[in-house]
């Protein structure tokens, strides 16, 4: 078959992106072929992928996606796929990968009546609709089971047509045989000595995934743990407000942000603890990638996999609603303790070894496919 995926943007770090990614090469391996419409194209294309670029601009995002729908939609016509696979909600999907919560629930809980009058508005809820309405056909990979029944609420979809796939981390993020040599030379590279305290977060959208919280939970840490704290965040984003946020809490010398890049599992296996006080977060698959490098994980309850840490006392779920002390005291009591850590990093590598945390791209190839029993 000819398979069509539709995504706004791609880039090597987002985890939308990479999840994109990896249905696309399944699909591939199972003999298929992959047409790409995107806005934008970050990277090396992959091998066999034929990669259209749309050639439209707007000032604002609604018009942009519009215009891009439009084109889109003149090229199928054009040259007709056999199916068409979504990673952003727009009209025309057979297959929605819902990487994203629901938006009309956001708009009416957080916004104002008078954003609900807006154009942006209109779009958004609009392209919606176009995959969740009752009367759409479009299959939905769902891959947070609490973001279904909130789509029902607003458009009574149908259950047959949600399929709830299971985590997809890459099996790389494992820790090896050699993880202590890895280790080693990671904090070696870093002038970490022994003594030292890593803090990692990991991920683009630093305002969505809370590391302004995290940089006040390390200014916070009493005399001694802070001065043997360091903390990374590691991810494609804007850090300059979060540049102006370490100078002013004084952890210039203990607070580094790094732009996204490919050798993730070295700073997995580096750290002491992962921190993600995400304000909200679908599934938050950095989660489980440092559980299955046996790296102990301080999260919100937001986070679509959260339980996961919570199931296997991998570390710590601050409940909601969210509290900054609360923070700062898990992080001080997680860091001073480090028998509970070595607990945490057995239990998660225990998990992972007995956890299905690697399928979603077979599970998904098999919906696309129409191959799902």
């Amino acid at each position: 078959m000819i398979l069509a995926f539709a995504l706004y943007k791609y880039f090597p770090f987002g985890g939308l992106q990479r999840d994109f990614l990896r249905i696309a090469r399944e699909c591939q391996r199972r003999g298929h072929s992959v047409r790409v419409y995107t806005l934008h194209w970050e990277g090396a294309i992959p091998d066999g992928f034929d990669v259209q670029v749309a050639p439209v601009k707007a000032c604002f995002n609604h018009r942009r996606n519009e215009k891009f729908t439009a084109w889109i939609k003149a090229d199928l016509e054009r040259a007709p796929p056999d199916r068409v696979i979504g990673f952003n909600k727009m009209p025309g999907l057979d297959v929605y990968y819902a990487a994203d919560p629901c938006y009309e629930e956001k708009a009416r809980s957080l916004r104002t009546f008078f954003y609900r009058r807006s154009a942006r508005y209109r779009h958004f809820s609009e392209y919606e609709r176009a995959v969740f309405d009752l009367r759409s056909k479009t299959e939905i990979l769902m891959i947070s089971a609490a973001e279904q029944p909130i789509f029902v609420k607003y458009y009574n979809t149908p259950p047959e047509r949600f399929h709830l796939l299971p985590p997809g981390i890459s099996r790389d993020r494992r820790a090896p045989p050699d993880a202590s040599k890895i280790r080693a030379a990671f904090r070696g590279e870093f002038g970490l000595g022994d003594d030292h305290l890593l803090i990692m977060q990991i991920g683009s959208g630093f305002k969505t995934k809370g590391l302004d919280r995290a940089l006040k939970a390390v200014a916070s840490l009493p005399g001694e743990l802070r001065r043997r704290a360091r903390l990374i965040a590691v991810g494609q984003d804007n850090p300059a407000p979060f540049l102006r946020l370490i100078e002013k809490l004084g952890l210039a010398d203990r607070a580094t942000i790094l732009k996204g890049r490919d050798d993730i599992p070295r700073f997995l296996l580096g750290a002491d603890l992962l921190i993600h006080p995400a304000y909200n977060e679908n599934t938050g698959t950095i989660l489980l990638e440092a559980m299955a490098a046996g790296l102990p994980v301080l999260t919100t309850d937001v986070c679509g996999y959260a339980h996961h840490i919570a199931k296997a006392e991998a570390g710590r779920v601050l409940p909601s609603p969210f509290a900054q002390d609360a923070l700062d005291g898990q992080l001080a009591a997680m860091l001073a303790d480090d028998e509970a850590r070595r607990a945490w990093s057995r239990n998660g590598l225990d998990y992972a070894d007995r956890t299905d945390l690697y399928s979603m791209p077979k599970c998904a190839a098999d919906v696309i496919l129409g191959e799902r029993a």
